[in-house]
């Protein structure tokens, strides 16, 4: 588990009396932090050397998605660079995307890795590793289109790597059921097990039309802890919530534990109004088991980037205490 030294945080407002809370100072990335950009959202951060580094999805304002780097000393104040990542070939010579976007990144035994929606005759899980995020390699996508959210274990389990995805269609997807699968090399992926469908709608209505795993699972004493975006089909179109569940640290096809109320739904108006409103929609979180912290990346209205914490001990509690 991690103990970062400089998890950004800020402490619980008097007043609130939800088990997260949203940093005061949202959105912490406008969406236009980069000349080109029309929006930067659903993105990705990793602790990296005394700081951080982040991988973004900044659509340009032509609309076509991409990924770029970027650098923060604190978690919070980003320098994200103004050209998209350019990969090198990584295990495969066909590294062809139409576009790449909702990437997720890793630490896995030596080496930075990526995954991201990329465009390959539809939607599918691209892959990708970095030393320093300056120089990056692209490999053989994960699976056949169409599937989004792939999110990688950060570590390997039984021996080989993990990842969770959610199999989809080539449209805006009105279904969707988190599965893991399993490779021996980040290049061959099989043994495709579901982990969680949707909820039945008078059980847990916001999550009744699709779910998709959201940052990079979290090892607790309980299990991995995973954060997901569960949807509801409304009058007004999709609206996009924050959940978690924990699943069995051998057999991560196994739940154990998944909330029933959301832990996060859209409320402030930068995550009810823009490009898509009533979206927040989880990549990256950074925590401290130490010092009991998690501060939780999300997209909201998919055009800014916010943030929000919580303790990680209770938000284990109200997972285990409101669970389905």
């Amino acid at each position: 588990m991690e103990n970062l030294k400089n998890i950004p945080w800020q402490e619980k407002p008097e007043n609130c009396n939800t088990v997260m809370w949203r940093y005061s100072e949202n959105p912490i990335i406008d969406r236009y932090a980069i000349p080109s950009s029309n929006s930067i959202f659903n993105s990705a951060v990793v602790p990296f050397e005394d700081g951080y580094a982040g991988v973004f999805r900044c659509d340009n304002k032509a609309v076509q998605m991409n990924i770029f780097a970027g650098f923060s000393k604190n978690g919070i104040d980003w320098d994200i660079n103004h050209e998209p990542i350019s990969f090198k070939a990584g295990n495969t010579e066909m590294i062809d995307s139409d576009y790449k976007y909702d990437p997720r990144v890793v630490f896995i035994e030596d080496r930075y890795w990526i995954t991201w929606c990329n465009g390959y005759h539809g939607p599918t899980i691209g892959i990708g590793y970095t030393f320093d995020f300056k120089e990056f390699f692209q490999c053989e996508n994960a699976f056949l289109p169409f599937n989004r959210n792939g999110v990688l274990f950060p570590k390997k389990i039984n021996g080989k790597y993990a990842m969770l995805s959610r199999p989809s269609d080539n449209g805006h997807t009105a279904f969707g059921d988190i599965y893991i699968s399993y490779s021996p090399d980040m290049k061959y992926w099989g043994e495709h097990r579901c982990v969680m469908k949707v909820a039945p709608f008078e059980q847990s209505a916001w999550q009744c039309t699709k779910i998709g795993a959201g940052p990079i699972p979290i090892l607790t004493n309980e299990g991995w802890l995973v954060f997901y975006h569960g949807v509801i089909a409304t009058c007004n179109g999709f609206r996009y919530s924050i959940g978690a569940s924990i699943l069995d640290e051998n057999e991560p096809d196994k739940v154990k534990y998944r909330s029933q109320p959301y832990l996060m739904a859209p409320a402030e108006l930068y995550e009810l109004t823009g490009d898509v409103p009533n979206v927040i929609f989880p990549c990256a979180a950074v925590h401290s088991e130490k010092e009991d912290k998690l501060a939780l990346y999300y997209g909201a209205a998919d055009t800014v980037t916010a943030m929000a914490f919580g303790k990680l001990s209770e938000i284990i509690d109200f997972v285990k205490n409101n669970s389905l």
